[in-house]
């Protein structure tokens, strides 16, 4: 058997900067692109490829392997089997070394004429873009977690979406770096579409949503289209749209990812369980806060997540959702537990979140009979978020009217009017 080292591929990997378990996985994606089913290549396919063990991959490891890099599977140094019956017996060892020594010599030549004088040259881009615009992105989603709804977070991840589209058109690139550039579009889209919904801008949000899911499409990264369709089912939640949102999720949680990954379906349920909540189903809010925790803890924390995931998926979270799904069935004693579970384990960057769960928690202490300690909760909120962040400027309002209507004309009323106004003036 001909164990000829193919160094034209190893050479194109090294170039673009992937190794075996890396280039496995990109022609896997490719392959469920292609076929609709994951490819099952893994990093001793690819070295067997590169060692010469295997001189001509199969029909979709090699169209997904020609999609992933651009070229043809014999300018990667690939050499076609014989036909049987009629054509000579396989090439020896020699022959072989003569055609990948053309083959590396034709590119050659190619990247020389195209270099020449009076060859209009264009600018190669390639994944060191990519990973500085993925280094914007990740500004953007801790931006997200301090201030979060902001117009300003919006337009900045808009024209970055755009930023990213342009580099499309400014130069060739590999398919890997093309699909790359579009999922960075596509992110940076996603996250312009959830500060528009923590603002409560729908239209707007339903007009980013839409760019954003196509250009998850041409990326083929679930992780991303995981992202757009979970965000779509928390905006048809906070809309009262519980059949639209049920349907978005379900998007989101049929994608292969959650069940090659425990922790991306721990998310699709924890926020199914949050839309049941909205939709007063008691049953179906606890069957999926329950299968969330089991996904969770089955979930192994050294496999590789997008920066997004790992900045705002933790067991924090989840009883966050579980605070807000409990509070609108109206089980305040449930919720304010997942409120206390949720403060405790809270991150220090999620300052957003921590405002949020401070007034909800407030919310369900107020409607268990606790006026005092749900304004020393309330108070609690830092004033850019009570003024500036319109999903707690509006559930503060709905507590402070709460309170006038439970306590009239109470000391603890005085304390919280008082205490608003600082916020005003803060502003």
């Amino acid at each position: 058997m001909d164990t000829t080292r193919n160094t034209v591929l190893e050479a194109w990997m090294t170039e673009h900067g992937y190794s075996s378990n890396s280039l496995a996985e990109a022609v896997n994606r490719a392959i469920e692109r292609l076929t609709g089913r994951p490819g099952g290549l893994d990093g001793s396919s690819v070295r067997a490829w590169k060692a010469g063990r295997v001189t001509w991959p199969k029909s979709a490891a090699r169209t997904a392997l020609e999609d992933v890099t651009g070229l043809p599977a014999i300018a990667l140094g690939f050499v076609p089997r014989s036909r049987p019956s009629s054509t000579p017996a396989p090439p020896q060892q020699e022959d072989l070394d003569m055609k990948r020594r053309t083959l590396v010599g034709s590119i050659a030549a190619a990247a020389a004429a195209a270099a020449a004088p009076g060859t209009a040259s264009q600018r190669r881009i390639g994944m060191s873009d990519v990973n500085r615009l993925n280094k914007r992105f990740a500004e953007i989603i801790a931006s997200d977690h301090r201030h979060g709804g902001q117009l300003g977070i919006e337009q900045r991840a808009a024209a970055l979406a755009d930023e990213a589209l342009n580099l499309q058109n400014a130069g060739s690139a590999t398919q890997r770096v093309r699909s790359n550039l579009y999922a960075s579009a596509a992110a940076f889209r996603s996250s312009a579409m959830w500060a528009a919904i923590d603002g409560r801008r729908y239209d707007v949000a339903k007009a980013h949503m839409r760019e954003a899911q196509a250009l998850a499409e041409m990326s083929g990264d679930q992780a991303i289209k995981f992202r757009i369709w979970s965000h779509a089912g928390t905006m048809y939640r906070h809309m009262g749209r519980p059949a639209d949102a049920f349907a978005a999720n379900d998007v989101a949680r049929n994608l292969h990812l959650t069940r090659r990954d425990p922790l991306f379906a721990s998310l699709g349920l924890a926020r199914q369980g949050a839309i049941h909540g909205a939709a007063q189903d008691r049953t179906g809010t606890r069957r999926a806060f329950e299968q969330a925790q089991d996904a969770m803890l089955r979930a192994d924390p050294a496999d590789y997540r997008p920066v997004w995931m790992l900045a705002f998926y933790d067991q924090a979270e989840l009883d966050s959702l579980a605070l807000s799904a409990n509070l609108a069935l109206g089980d305040y004693s449930t919720a304010e537990y997942h409120a206390h579970r949720c403060l405790s384990a809270l991150r220090p960057h999620m300052i957003r979140s921590r405002a949020i769960t401070s007034t909800r928690l407030a919310h369900a202490q107020l409607a268990q009979g606790a006026p005092d300690a749900a304004t020393i909760t309330a108070m609690k909120v830092p004033a850019e978020a009570a003024t500036q962040h319109a999903r707690v400027t509006r559930m503060l309002q709905e507590f402070g009217a709460a309170l006038r209507a439970t306590e009239p004309g109470s000391s603890t009323v005085q304390t919280w009017t008082e205490h608003t106004a600082t916020w005003r003036m803060a502003a």
